[in-house]
């Protein structure tokens, strides 16, 4: 069983804790998520006031969050509100613990606040990215990315970007199947592409309401095996190569050769999941060609080779 706690202070933001609540309180059970024990943890067990409005009650005091392996942080109403010393004491305690803490939009400044983002890797929303480079002069802010993974600590931008990534932590511990499954139950995609390396999945094909773009993407996912390119999807679309590079940007937000690499990776982090196939296999499978360029492709998008990739994310037989 995982034990998951949360963070309440006064003021934290309902969609935050709404957010914590639909991922980590429901019986996923049916999705391949083990059983999860959520627990509300609070200074003396009280009652919490949330913004903008709302009360939760405390299912334990701070010392809750000390069993845990698992311990979230939702933002404040006011970034900027004192965090009191035995909250900031109990945070240095997980920490010390080696349990995995991660923050959702301005909860990063409750980590600063702590101390725990000194040297690390952290975003939040973008307009409090230079108020958070205040709080924590040393930390590695991310400017341009949805969340940040720096092993065991993480933290999100913005309001939405918190469902991102506790999506990203269900990955992480039950694996991409699983969080795929609970992904489409809550109608969002597993993994959104955010600028962040590290264990992030690439864009999901967007449809566009052009009929033509829309069958030559299904007409490419079914072909990512053979050599087509660019020229190959104007010709299937029946485009000029700049109608055919306007359509994808405005279908895709990328280029078509782009987009075309993408599923290639994407597929590749599939088979590397739900296979046994050897590396060269799952690269010619993608249309990428050899191991190398699959290490290198690997490399240049999520920071890690294929074989770091499948230990993480390997699925149980």
């Amino acid at each position: 069983m995982l034990t998951v706690g949360v963070l309440l202070l006064s003021g934290s933001r309902a969609f935050d804790l709404a957010v914590v609540g639909e991922v980590w309180g429901r019986d996923w059970s049916e999705e391949g998520i083990g059983r999860v024990e959520l627990r509300w943890c609070s200074v003396g067990r009280a009652n919490t006031r949330t913004s903008p409005y709302g009360e939760l009650r405390a299912t334990h005091g701070l010392s809750g969050l000390t069993e845990c392996a698992l311990v979230l942080v939702g933002g404040r109403r006011d970034h900027t509100a004192d965090v009191p010393p035995p909250v900031c004491r109990a945070l240095r305690r997980v920490a010390s613990s080696g349990a995995m803490i991660a923050s959702l939009c301005a909860g990063s400044f409750t980590l600063a606040a702590a101390g725990l983002l000194d040297h690390r890797q952290a975003t939040t929303h973008w307009m409090l990215l230079d108020a958070l480079q205040r709080a924590a002069p040393t930390a590695d802010i991310r400017r341009d990315v949805l969340f940040t993974d720096d092993g065991d600590l993480l933290t999100s931008a913005g309001a939405v970007g918190g469902l991102d990534l506790n999506l990203h932590l269900l990955r992480r511990h039950y694996g991409a199947e699983s969080a795929a499954a609970v992904a489409r139950r809550l109608v969002m995609p597993p993994i959104r592409e955010g600028g962040q390396r590290q264990y992030a999945d690439l864009p999901l094909p967007t449809r566009s309401p052009r009929t033509g773009i829309a069958s030559t993407m299904d007409w490419a996912i079914t072909r990512l095996a053979e050599p087509i390119g660019v020229g190959d999807l104007r010709a299937h679309a029946g485009m000029s190569t700049r109608t055919l590079h306007r359509e994808f940007l405005a279908a895709t937000g990328v280029p078509p050769g782009r987009w075309l690499r993408a599923q290639r990776i994407r597929y590749a982090q599939r088979l590397l999941e739900t296979t046994e196939l050897p590396v060269e296999r799952v690269a010619r499978s993608a249309g990428l060609g050899t191991a190398a360029n699959l290490r290198r492709r690997l490399h240049a998008e999520l920071g890690v080779g294929p074989d770091s990739y499948r230990r993480t994310f390997r699925q149980p037989r």
